[in-house]
C-alpha cells in the first residue's frame, strides 16, 4: 500500500508502483514534484513559488561555478531524484555527486533516479515546509552516505549543518558556508537566499 502525502492532509490508496512506474509517474506529471519514502510513502510536492525558486536558483548556480572550476563532481537541481540506498526516492532542492561516483553509473542510471544518495546535498526551507519533516530527511540522507548537507531555515535565520557521526550544528543567520572538505574551497554566499 502507498500513503500519498498531499500537503494539507493525506490519503491512503492500494498501488504498489515499481521503479520504472514511478520513474513514469514523475515524467508524465513534471508540474509536481514526487518523492518516495524508505516504506513507499509517495509525497506529492505542488511546484514552489516564485521567491523560493529565485533562492534555489542562486544557491544552485553558486555550487556551478564552482564546480564548472574544479570539475570535481555534478551539480544537480531540485528537479534531479536520487533512489538512495534504504530504497527512498528523493530529490534534494541542490545536490552534488563526487566525479568518480557519477562516472561508475551506466547511462541507463543516469537517465532514471541514479541509484546513490549525493555526497552533498541542501534543503531550502519554503514558507510552507515542516521543519521536523526537513530535519528528517536531511538525517535520512546522512543515514544513506551524504558527507555534507544543509538545512537552510529562512524563517528562523539560521542553518543546520548534518555530517556523519556528528551531532547537528546550528548556526545562526550566517553570512557563508563553508564546503569544508567536501566541496574544498566552495563558499555559499547566502545574501541572496537567506
Amino acid at each position: 500500500m502507498i500513503a500519498i502525502q498531499f500537503p494539507t492532509n493525506s490519503i491512503e490508496l492500494s498501488i504498489n508502483l515499481s521503479d520504472e512506474q514511478f520513474f513514469q509517474l514523475c515524467q508524465h506529471n513534471r508540474d509536481y514534484q514526487f518523492e518516495r519514502t524508505a516504506s513507499g510513502e509517495l509525497i506529492i510536492m505542488p511546484p514552489t513559488g516564485s521567491e523560493t525558486s529565485r533562492r534555489n536558483a542562486d544557491l544552485t548556480s553558486q555550487l556551478r561555478v564552482w564546480n564548472r572550476e574544479t570539475k570535481l563532481g555534478v551539480v544537480f537541481d531540485s528537479s534531479g531524484g536520487f533512489k538512495l540506498p534504504n530504497g527512498a526516492d528523493r530529490s534534494p532542492d541542490a545536490s552534488w555527486v563526487k566525479k568518480e561516483r557519477w562516472d561508475a553509473l551506466t547511462p541507463e542510471q543516469k537517465e532514471s533516479f541514479a541509484p546513490l544518495c549525493p555526497d552533498f546535498v541542501v534543503e531550502l526551507r519554503s514558507r510552507t515546509d515542516s521543519l521536523k519533516k526537513l530535519q528528517e530527511k536531511m538525517q535520512e540522507y546522512i543515514d544513506n552516505g551524504a558527507k555534507l548537507g544543509w538545512l537552510i531555515d529562512r524563517q528562523n535565520r539560521r542553518v543546520e549543518i548534518y555530517r556523519p557521526g556528528q551531532d547537528v550544528e546550528i548556526i545562526e543567520n550566517p553570512a557563508t558556508l563553508s564546503g569544508e572538505d567536501v566541496l574544498p574551497g566552495f563558499v555559499l554566499n547566502l545574501e541572496e537566499i537567506m
